[in-house]
């Protein structure tokens, strides 16, 4: 069974792309919620807030990914490939382990550390991400 599928490949096999560092930690936290209606007046003491329907907001994730390679070539060629399909922008990841859910995330592009080994056979890519509706039906 494949640990990571993105856009509905098995990443290592596709790319040789697997879970970096704290990936598990980011994806699966709890979610945040959006602010709740409040109602400051002068009339009243305190304030009122309006807790009945609380709603999920969306989240910035920090994903780090590791992308491994048999040759510099193979990994060059899965490198390039990975970010290609980075840079289509949506990227929806399953992790089967896990659960069936898919998280439909929109990859940013910001602020993206690479760092490769000596061997040029192995790298990491940590890169932002925006789920824009993290709710469980967003993840349908």
């Amino acid at each position: 069974m494949a640990d990571l599928i993105v856009n509905n490949k098995d990443a290592f096999t596709e790319w040789g792309v697997r879970m970096g560092d704290g990936f598990l930690d980011a994806i699966d936290a709890p979610l945040p919620l959006k602010e709740f209606i409040e109602n400051k007046s002068r009339l009243e003491h305190g304030k009122w807030i309006m807790a009945a329907n609380p709603k999920l907001d969306e989240r910035d994730l920090t994903l780090t990914f590791t992308i491994h390679g048999s040759s510099l070539v193979d990994y060059r060629a899965k490198k390039i490939a990975f970010q290609n399909e980075l840079h289509k922008g949506v990227m929806n990841i399953q992790i089967p382990t896990i659960s069936d859910e898919v998280y439909h995330l929109i990859y940013t592009g910001k602020s993206v550390s690479y760092g490769m080994n000596m061997a040029r056979t192995f790298g990491k890519i940590t890169a932002k991400f925006n789920e824009p509706n993290p709710s469980p039906e967003g993840r349908i």
